[in-house]
């Protein structure tokens, strides 16, 4: 009756649960090492940290790197537990940050914001002699999966450690068209099962048993217990980790998911061309009715920003967020936020998902 373990590869996890990657500055170091203290694996967001430590380093691109390289080792010193992190394909650093993460022997690298079709050059046998870091692909279709393992397969001779499946009731940019987000054939539970044939087909091939992790929409033990009956093995949770004493960001920041109604979650048009869902608020009703933010921008950090066009800087508008600064900033959140009522600790979110999934399987068997 207790929540399953995970083994991807030969790196083991006490709990299948995954904390999402949140950035900008949501999940660095403090929530990340919690939760893998916890025995999940807590993961590093390594987008726009140089907006949050723009000292550690004379450019943008400098100081990301070496914030990203200072979070690893911080989030190491306070715990021996499973350490990831996220690194999107889409920022102009991307391969960059996934040197600094390999260099730094980070155990998982979570690769999403586009498919990572050149991930495996970038790890040499140098790198992988010296320590076997796991690569988890994110993806949101089966036909996005199995480009991924048809090029590896066909280039690299190796496939992904994992995948995470990603539906559309996840926070932040979607990898979904606005009008597909709704209708349920995108719907999490019906992506599933293609995706899991997929895997599990290219997985024969090697001899190789590749955890599919599900995520976007998952809240509570019993949202646990329905993924896993679907043949996962392993969940991804952000929006849940955000209420609590050690998540990165400002009490503030934090304040805007445990004050929200389902009526205050929106899907909006990001300016990197995506949709994404938030937390309604001034600022982002100010930018629907066509108001300009104007800012300069320090460098093009994302590879599809039309920064001259833009209506605001969204790393900006992020960051400021997480410093409480909702004047100008606005907050990523997944569709049940609203399910949020206090802030807890790490420690308790883990005990309530345990004893709500046991429940789960007590009520279900009861039927």
């Amino acid at each position: 009756m207790e929540i399953p373990d995970i083994n991807i590869g030969n790196l083991h996890a006490d709990r299948a649960i995954i904390q999402g990657g949140m950035g900008v500055g949501i999940s660095l170091s403090g929530l990340a090492s919690a939760v893998a203290e916890q025995g999940g694996i807590g993961v590093i967001s390594s987008v726009g940290l140089g907006l949050l430590y723009p000292e550690m380093g004379k450019t943008f691109r400098e100081a990301n790197l070496n914030a990203l390289r200072n979070e690893i080792r911080t989030a190491r010193s306070k715990t021996n537990g499973v350490l990831g992190v996220n690194v999107m394909v889409a920022v102009s650093d991307y391969e960059d940050l996934v040197r600094v993460a390999l260099d730094e022997k980070i155990d998982i690298l979570f690769l999403g914001a586009g498919l990572p079709l050149k991930a495996p050059s970038l790890l040499s046998q140098r790198d992988l002699r010296r320590f076997p870091t796991k690569i988890a692909v994110i993806v949101s279709s089966a036909r996005a999966a199995k480009i991924l393992l048809s090029t590896w397969d066909k280039k690299y001779s190796r496939l992904p450690d994992a995948f995470v499946v990603e539906g559309p009731k996840a926070g932040g940019h979607l990898g979904f068209k606005r009008e597909q987000i709704d209708r349920p054939e995108y719907a999490l539970e019906k992506i599933l099962p293609d995706i899991l044939s997929t895997v599990k087909e290219y997985g024969a091939k090697y001899r190789k048993t590749i955890p599919v992790i599900a995520a976007g929409g998952i809240f509570n033990g019993e949202d646990i217990l329905d993924i896993f009956r679907r043949g996962v093995q392993g969940v991804q949770m952000g929006t849940r980790f955000v209420a609590t004493d050690e998540c990165d960001a400002s009490p503030l920041f934090k304040d805007q998911f445990v004050k929200c109604s389902s009526n205050d979650l929106v899907i909006i048009d990001s300016p990197v061309g995506l949709p994404g869902r938030a937390i309604e608020n001034n600022f982002l009703r100010e930018v629907s009715s066509g108001l300009r933010h104007p800012f300069s921008c320090p460098w093009k950090c994302l590879k599809t920003c039309d920064y001259v066009h833009a209506p605001y800087c969204i790393a900006q508008a992020l960051k400021n967020a997480r410093n409480g600064l909702f004047e100008n900033g606005f907050a990523f959140s997944g569709a049940k936020a609203f399910l949020l009522d206090k802030i807890v600790s790490v420690k308790e979110v883990f005990a309530n998902l345990a004893d709500e999934y046991q429940n789960a399987i007590l009520a279900q068997d009861a039927v």
